[in-house]
């Protein structure tokens, strides 16, 4: 199948202000691109990408005074398969992984695991390793936080998640992300686009998605503790050790968001 997705973002800014975006495809998903990934500035400005310790694409631009719109549109061919499922995936030890995973085992700004060590060793301690002590965080974590768009807030830490047990999907990944650290599963942050395709309506609002892979049988795997159900059509923008990493827009100055739209769709081929 092919899908279609794209985002408009408005700025008003009183002066000129460095941005840093994350709105390009992934390299992983370029093969599937049908077409070029476009990114348009109005009016137009000069943009550089480059690529982070993260593997993921940067563009970074001076926005000028006054409003700037940025917008995206792509293309791509997808297997039109869900999620895989594989219960049988291992977890190794903390002294049998690679060296560069253990940066997925540490706190980071949002994934507070000093503060959640305990309770993670409690819930998830005991009982089965792998895939299936994965499967139980994701269960414990949708379960736990209430989803609402109205209950949004960019500083809320996986621990105050915990505790308020409110959030939207980046909350469910910190919280998820970081229970999996505590108990010595490898994990990091997926930000990108996911589509209603397969799912019975009501549809939501679109937005941004955050999701989240763990390293276990020596390879990556998906999990959406927001859903928690295997989903059709993710297309991966970037991964990180949380939304500090992948966030779709950074500003270095003062300016209002004055728009913000996303979409994503199946496409006639």
């Amino acid at each position: 199948m092919r899908i279609g997705a794209g985002c408009q973002i408005v700025y008003d800014c009183p002066q000129p202000t460095p941005m840093l975006l994350v709105v390009t495809p992934h390299p992983s998903r370029a093969p599937d691109l049908v077409g070029p990934h476009s990114l348009d500035f109005d009016p137009p400005v000069a943009a550089r990408s480059y690529s982070d310790g993260f593997g993921n694409v940067c563009t970074r631009i001076v926005a000028p005074a006054g409003r700037l719109t940025i917008a995206t549109r792509l293309v791509v061919e997808d297997s039109g398969m869900p999620d895989p499922v594989i219960r049988a995936a291992w977890q190794r030890s903390v002294e049998e992984l690679p060296d560069e995973m253990l940066i997925y085992l540490l706190g980071s700004r949002y994934c507070d695991t000093d503060r959640l060590s305990d309770i993670a060793w409690s819930l998830f301690g005991q009982g089965p390793t792998g895939w299936d002590r994965v499967q139980a965080i994701c269960d414990y974590v949708h379960d736990r936080i209430a989803f609402g768009y109205e209950h949004a807030r960019a500083t809320r830490t996986a621990s105050e998640a915990f505790m308020e047990r409110r959030g939207v999907c980046r909350d469910y990944a910190h919280l998820a992300i970081t229970l999996c650290r505590c108990v010595n599963i490898p994990a990091r942050y997926c930000t990108g686009y996911l589509g209603d395709i397969g799912m019975p309506p009501p549809y939501g609002p679109m937005d941004f998605a955050a999701w989240f892979e763990v390293y276990l049988d020596d390879c990556w795997h998906t999990f959406d503790a927001r859903n928690n159900v295997p989903r059709i059509g993710r297309i991966l923008l970037a991964r990180g050790r949380d939304a500090t990493d992948v966030a779709i827009a950074t500003t270095f100055g003062p300016c209002t968001l004055a728009g913000f739209s996303v979409f994503t769709d199946e496409v006639a081929a």
